[in-house]
């Protein structure tokens, strides 16, 4: 079989011996002046590495100068074609050890039927010789990329990374954009910018996705870095367990100084589990000072600043603050509606924008229930065979259908029942507690809740856009401390829903 123009042709041999006969040989003998162009195949020039092992082992030392200049030209229907420009190897191969090499064949392939045929050629043993070159070349190049990247994939499981975690799927909003700056920043200079990093804000607004994100960044830009990612608890509970009392208590902590010290990143997670705990705090502090000494990149996350993280020692509340504190904050409605697009990109999933709209009105207190929320629209709309309509999410999710279509007078008038002041108040110009408590929530709610523009709510409010702003911030910022206020919203909406 010969490849010519791109055509697969078969060609007659000059002379086709019977496998009875003494030579036991198929052997095609190309004409000079016949043209032979070489079929690149990577998957052929592999088999043929693997049964030309096999020939090295099973055949004598002497055969083995004849075997090496051999190069695969085709293997169809069972038949392994090779061309040679030794016609004194050719002659050889054939005569002493065909029957010897059909067998190999027929092991490597697992094919009964296997043949063997040798051509004679100088001009195309050296144009293949060429082409075989290029494509071990490749072979090299894709065996390097492939262990560069299961490397990869080994160092980020032992750095305890979740492959999800990265920058590339980290959606940017105005809620983010700093920290995510800062942690891009940390990635691309560990140790060199905001060292320590800590990050804080509410439960699922991202921060562990954000440190993860550092981590792989790093591995994919350094492999020799060494990175570790660890929950508090898990911290906390090794420790425990290595520090228990035994004969092996000194080997077992020494073990445990080394794993969190020899490293160059260390990615603590929710460090606000660790308080209360004096001794692993105390064994902290040491992890935390072994590492900043050495000049080593520390990043941690909580839910909340260190000052207001209860019996939090005032050594490692200092250790702490003594970087760059960066906040993670409740998503606006611009970045809900990212998100989710982007997930439904991602997932190749048809989808309508009101759909979108629909889930990112609904879900608005952290992206961990945002994306629940969409996975669980999703997967339905996956089963069913369907693209995630606005149908869809309401059949899945059975959120009230009002709520997305909350009014500016649906919020005012709820808000101002709540606080027990009077609508025009609101959007009037008193200046009292209650009625200014109840104004910002009101705006902040607007925008939540409507995903309209600040300046849209502004002409509804008659006031400034920049009051507007200043009043969703506001809010936004002290439901993040204030546990009363959290009720508060929390009651508002659910009343809305009602409407």
């Amino acid at each position: 079989m010969i490849r010519r123009h791109g055509q697969v042709v078969r060609q007659k041999p000059a002379k086709l011996l019977s496998p009875s006969s003494n030579l036991g040989v198929a052997f095609f003998n190309l004409q000079a002046d016949h043209k032979f162009i070489y079929m690149e195949n990577i998957e052929l020039k592999r088999l043929w590495e693997q049964i030309k092992g096999e020939i090295v082992r099973e055949l004598p030392d002497c055969a083995l100068p004849w075997v090496e200049p051999l190069e695969i030209t085709g293997f169809d229907n069972g038949v392994l074609s090779v061309v040679t420009g030794q016609l004194m190897g050719r002659d050889i191969l054939r005569r002493n050890y065909y029957s010897q090499i059909v067998e190999i064949i027929k092991k490597v392939t697992n094919n009964p039927n296997s043949d063997f045929v040798i051509i004679y050629d100088e001009k195309a043993t050296k144009s293949i010789k060429k082409e075989n070159e290029k494509i071990q070349k490749k072979i090299v190049e894709t065996a390097l990329k492939e262990q560069a990247m299961e490397n990869l994939s080994y160092m980020q499981s032992a750095s305890n990374l979740n492959l999800k975690y990265k920058f590339e799927n980290y959606v940017v909003g105005k809620n983010n954009e700093f920290a995510y700056k800062v942690a891009k920043s940390v990635a691309e200079y560990p140790a060199e910018k905001y060292n320590p990093l800590f990050i804080y804000g509410k439960s699922g607004l991202g921060k562990t996705h954000l440190m993860q994100a550092i981590g792989h960044y790093t591995l994919f830009k350094n492999s020799k870095f060494k990175v570790k990612y660890t929950k508090t608890e898990d911290y906390v509970n090794d420790f425990i367990s290595n520090s228990r009392k035994g004969k092996d208590t000194i080997e077992n902590m020494s073990k445990f100084y080394k794993k969190y010290s020899n490293i160059d990143i260390i990615l603590i997670d929710d460090i606000q589990f660790i308080e209360s705990k004096n001794k692993t705090m105390l064994q902290m502090q040491h992890t935390f000072d072994s590492l900043y000494n050495k000049g080593k990149q520390i990043v941690i996350t909580s839910d909340r600043l260190p000052k207001d993280i209860p019996t939090l020692t005032s050594a490692l509340c200092t250790r702490f603050e003594m970087g760059l504190m960066v906040e993670l904050v409740t998503p606006e409605y611009q970045n809900r509606f990212d998100i989710l697009k982007k997930l439904s990109e991602d997932s190749g999933l048809k989808y309508t924008d009101d759909a979108l709209e629909y889930i990112a009105n609904n879900y608005v207190n952290n992206v961990r229930e945002l994306e629940g929320a969409f996975h669980k629209a999703a997967a339905f709309a996956e089963i069913n065979a369907t693209d995630l309509t606005l149908d869809v999410v309401k059949t899945v999710l059975k959120c009230s259908e009002n709520t997305a279509k909350n009014t500016f007078e649906d919020i005012v008038g709820v808000t101002a029942k709540f606080y027990e002041v009077s609508p025009e108040d609101i959007k009037g110009t008193a200046r009292g507690q209650k009625v200014a408590n109840a104004r910002h929530m009101s705006i902040y709610l607007s925008r939540e809740l409507t995903g309209k523009s600040f300046v849209s709510i502004a002409e509804y409010f008659n006031k400034k856009h920049t009051t507007i702003m200043y009043s969703y911030e506001k809010i936004n910022k002290e439901l993040r401390t204030n546990n009363e206020l959290g009720n508060a919203e929390r009651e508002i909406r659910q009343a809305l829903r009602l409407i």
